[in-house]
C-alpha cells in the first residue's frame, strides 16, 4: 500500500511540475524500419497519447508495457481518442534486438527507436521506465519515471480526465 501511495505522490508531483504543458521536442527517432520521424509528428492531433520509454533489459519496463497491452482494447473503446505507443531506449546495437522483441509479443502498435539517446536529452529525464501522457493539442499534461504493479490504471485515469477536458 505504501508503494502504491508513493507512486500516486509521485504522479501527482510530476503532474504539477509539468502544468505548464510544454511542446512536444521534434527530436528525430527511427521506426522499427529504420525510417526517422520527428517525434512531435508521431503522435495523432486530437488525441491523447501515452507514451512509454523502455529498454529491452528494463524489467518493470516490459512488465508495465505488458499491463497496458492487456487493457488497451478495453481503455481505447472506452476513450477512443486514445492512443498508445512505446520508445526504445536500447542503443543503435539493439535495433534488431527491440525489433524482434515487439514482434515476440504482438505489439500491434507503434514502437520508436532512440539509439543515440538524442530524444532522452531532449526531455531531459534520466533514466526508464519514463512515461509522457500527451495531450490532445499534441502538449505534454504528464511525465512520470518508474512503474510498480497497478500504475497503469493510474496512468489512464489521467488519460480519462484528459478526454474530459474536451
Amino acid at each position: 500500500m505504501k508503494k502504491v501511495a508513493a507512486f500516486i505522490t509521485g504522479l501527482v508531483l510530476a503532474f504539477q511540475v509539468q502544468a505548464q504543458q510544454s511542446a512536444l521536442p521534434s527530436t528525430s527517432v527511427k521506426d522499427l524500419n529504420g525510417t526517422s520521424i520527428a517525434f512531435n509528428q508521431t503522435v495523432e492531433k486530437g488525441k491523447i497519447t501515452l507514451i512509454s520509454f523502455w529498454a529491452t533489459w528494463c524489467i518493470p519496463c516490459k512488465k508495465e508495457i505488458k499491463n497496458i497491452r492487456g487493457k488497451l482494447a478495453d481503455w481505447q473503446k472506452e476513450t477512443p481518442e486514445f492512443n498508445y505507443m512505446t520508445v526504445s531506449m536500447d542503443d543503435a546495437r539493439a535495433t534488431a534486438q527491440v525489433r524482434s522483441y515487439a514482434k515476440s509479443q504482438g505489439w500491434n502498435f507503434p514502437v520508436f527507436q532512440d539509439p543515440n539517446s538524442d530524444l532522452k536529452r531532449s526531455l531531459n529525464f534520466q533514466n526508464v521506465p519514463f512515461t509522457l501522457i500527451v495531450d490532445q493539442e499534441g502538449k505534454i499534461a504528464l511525465m512520470h519515471t518508474g512503474y510498480e504493479e497497478g500504475g497503469e490504471d493510474i496512468l489512464y485515469e489521467k488519460v480519462k480526465e484528459l478526454a474530459a477536458k474536451k
